[in-house]
């Protein structure tokens, strides 16, 4: 079953959800892990990926996302701020750049910009510009096409914005806005010449159908960056009490999305923290080659020094 599946990956032929989910569920794990890293060795980079950002706008946001620690409707009790300085954003961009990180994202809480937030966004993005040499990145929320032109067009070369999970089940966790209008700020992210960044976050009570139903969305939109996201539950928000996923279910998982999406860069992002250093590294053989360094929005993140010194001792680039 792992043979006929992996040379289907191989050889670029089509294959069903249902084919993965039979083999990603019932394979032997280390026999799936092999297989996984098989796929990775010969389709995606092994020069890892390493991102960094900055929670830049905190908190107050309209949406209803049960997950999220910053949304106005679950009282998590967070810091919430407005757009921070241009200056404490290059301030963090320097660290990161410092650190031997490539890429740097302005991230920040919220719906959809207003046209004066862009404005003030761009700004940002033109002085950072001129200051550095890193890579930008902007997530920003839902976003018009001459807003995204606008960032663009300021210096931000990729947008960022998550599915965040099946679209069969995202409505159980979102009803103030549409994976549709996700997707359409996607599209329009690429018509303006940005490249893209979409994932989601696994263990809010989706099964694994949903999650091969995630993955496969994701290969329809040629989604070459894809964010692995760990939920991390927040004390006050709806998921509070989600039981965290067991590192089985969680290599499974990365095996699913390294066959349906063999070329994509996995990055592990938020929830990784929680994961032993064995475990990482064995997420990292099996199919993660990016991961955001350093911490997240509202939740501690990595310890770049050792993320650099993991990478390297399981056989990939910087």
């Amino acid at each position: 079953m792992i043979e006929k599946l992996e040379r289907k990956v191989h050889e670029g032929q089509p294959f069903t959800p249902e084919e993965v989910l039979q083999l990603t569920e019932n394979a032997p794990l280390d026999a799936l892990c092999e297989a996984s890293h098989r796929i990775t060795l010969r389709h995606a980079s092994r020069k890892f990926d390493l991102c960094s950002i900055i929670n830049a706008k905190s908190g107050r946001c309209s949406e209803n996302c049960k997950w999220c620690a910053q949304s106005a409707h679950h009282p998590t009790g967070i810091e919430t701020y407005g757009i921070v300085s241009k200056e404490e954003c290059l301030r963090h961009a320097r660290i990161n750049e410092n650190a031997g990180i490539r890429r740097f994202s302005l991230v920040a809480s919220g719906k959809k910009p207003t046209d004066r937030e862009v404005d003030t966004w761009c700004e940002h993005l033109a002085y950072l510009s001129r200051h550095t040499h890193i890579s930008l990145c902007v997530s920003l929320g839902l976003a018009s096409e001459g807003q995204l032109d606008k960032l663009h067009r300021a210096g931000a070369v990729r947008y960022h914005c998550n599915l965040e999970t099946a679209p069969s089940f995202f409505a159980r966790l979102c009803s103030t806005h549409t994976q549709a209008e996700k997707i359409e700020t996607l599209r329009a992210a690429r018509r303006v010449g940005m490249e893209v960044c979409c994932g989601g976050i696994i263990g809010m009570g989706e099964n694994m159908w949903q999650r091969a139903e995630l993955a496969f969305t994701l290969k329809s939109l040629d989604i070459s960056s894809i964010p692995l996201n760990l939920l991390h539950p927040i004390k006050g928000t709806p998921l509070e009490t989600m039981p965290p996923l067991s590192e089985e279910e969680i290599l499974r998982t990365i095996a699913l999305f390294r066959f349906v999406n063999p070329s994509a860069y996995l990055r592990f992002a938020g929830g990784r923290s929680k994961l032993s250093d064995e475990m990482i590294r064995r997420a990292m053989y099996t199919g993660i080659n990016s991961a955001i360094a350093g911490d997240l929005l509202t939740t501690i993140g990595s310890n770049v020094k050792e993320d650099v010194k993991r990478i390297k001792e399981t056989g990939y680039e910087l």
